[in-house]
């Protein structure tokens, strides 16, 4: 599978929808897009043929699917009074766009030298970005929609999987509800997990879909998490990013892993 055969059967499975695609050949992206609105969403095609090489024709029909109901649900009126509940961080890469199509502003945070926070309103199987129109129109501040927004993350489940390689323990959370990544907000847990390790912590954000969390005894743990996260990376959805972070002293600070040898600081 090439980016451009991916690129002709999504848009012969997308063409009796009124929407409008264009392929960036340099970032190899495609972008889909209603085409009266412009607002739509842009598709990274080479974790798509990741997971088609893995899965077949199941990876197309599920990104088909996730397509179609991301842009139904930008089309939408959406409101926060009445979705309080609904309301969450969304972690993305600090490349992420930091407004719309239309120009609007979205609301986010800093948060590392690779990921930057941006909040959603869930929309059961999509969400929307927040951006400072719809905050300004609902009379909010920025204040009152991070502390929804945070309680609303502490109340997920922190459910994971362990494994442990070559002496080292890596925790996986992916519960598959949108914010797996989100997690690496909740400062409570991370402190948990910092306090039951037996080494170095070190935490990664590959993609929308997977926490990972560290426990390093040693070197080679450094190489297995550098390989864990690109493999990860390259098979996301919603890719973050490749490098991993070192947890220290309640800060996180995204590093170089160089093989066979401890991480330096980016």
């Amino acid at each position: 599978m090439t980016s451009i055969k991916l690129k002709k059967i999504l848009e012969e499975r997308l063409a009796e929808k009124k929407y409008r695609t264009s392929y960036d050949r340099d970032k190899d992206t495609l972008r889909v897009e209603w085409q009266d609105t412009g607002k739509g969403m842009t598709v990274s095609l080479p974790s798509i043929i990741t997971k088609y090489n893995e899965q077949g024709e199941a990876a197309i029909d599920e990104l088909e699917e996730h397509i179609n109901e991301a842009l139904h649900v930008m089309n939408q009126e959406v409101q926060l009074k009445g979705k309080e509940k609904s309301i969450y961080p969304v972690i993305r890469s600090t490349s992420f766009p930091q407004e719309t199509k239309g120009g609007a502003k979205l609301v986010t945070k800093e948060h590392t030298a690779e990921t930057r926070i941006y909040y959603a309103v869930d929309l059961g199987k999509s969400y929307q970005l927040i951006d400072e129109t719809l905050l300004d129109k609902e009379g909010w501040t920025n204040n009152r929609l991070e502390e929804i927004a945070s309680f609303n993350l502490r109340s997920l489940s922190v459910d994971y999987k362990k494994d442990t390689v070559a002496g080292n323990d890596f925790y996986f959370v992916a519960n598959q509800d949108g914010y797996d990544a989100s997690r690496i907000l909740n400062e409570a847990f991370l402190e948990e997990m910092k306090a039951n390790a037996k080494g170095e912590m070190a935490v990664a954000v590959p993609h929308q879909d997977v926490l990972i969390i560290a426990d390093v005894e040693n070197k080679t743990g450094y190489d297995i998490l550098a390989q864990m996260t690109m493999k990860f990376f390259a098979e996301g959805r919603i890719p973050i990013t490749s490098l991993a972070l070192v947890y220290e002293d309640k800060k996180l600070t995204p590093i170089f892993i160089l093989a066979k040898n401890r991480p330096e600081n980016k």
